[in-house]
């Protein structure tokens, strides 16, 4: 019988695919799209789905069971406040899956996977402004060296 065994198993044991699936979660919540294969991508809407259900609905407990998945403090604000909001008036289908052609290394089937409505200036948020504290950290330590010459 086939009981309990309604995800994917991809290859890997059960903790392998847990841990999987919290990190890619929450870098989908945090980024709004990512590319990965076909079939890990079919099997994360479900995650992502679940997880900004929790957010729409707000309650203290809510909050305590995706911060226990996805275990990253800022990703869960944003989930509770920025998304919770943006999905307020949407009964579910918060994912979309693109095919996106076949990965060079293996022929995999990819995908990319997104959230319906995203915001565009999401993806590399973080990496746009550490290198901009980057640059600024620099500008400083030449004006400082300038100064001391």
């Amino acid at each position: 019988m086939r009981h309990g065994m309604k995800h994917r198993k991809l290859n890997m044991d059960t903790n392998a695919r847990k841990a999987l699936f919290s990190n890619l979660t929450a870098a989908v919540l945090t980024h709004e799209q990512i590319k990965i294969t076909v079939q890990r991508a079919k099997e994360l809407r479900t995650f992502v789905d679940k997880m900004i259900t929790l957010g729409k609905k707000g309650q203290l407990s809510n909050r305590r069971q995706a911060l226990a998945f996805l275990r990253d403090k800022e990703v869960v604000a944003k989930l509770f406040s920025t998304l919770a909001e943006r999905y307020k008036d949407r009964n579910g289908g918060y994912t979309r899956v693109l095919k996106a052609g076949f990965r060079y290394g293996d022929a995999a089937d990819m995908a990319i996977i997104e959230l319906v409505d995203r915001d565009v200036n999401a993806k590399g948020a973080k990496d746009l402004a550490r290198v901009a504290a980057e640059k600024a950290a620099a500008a400083e330590a030449e004006k400082a060296a300038a100064e001391s010459k």
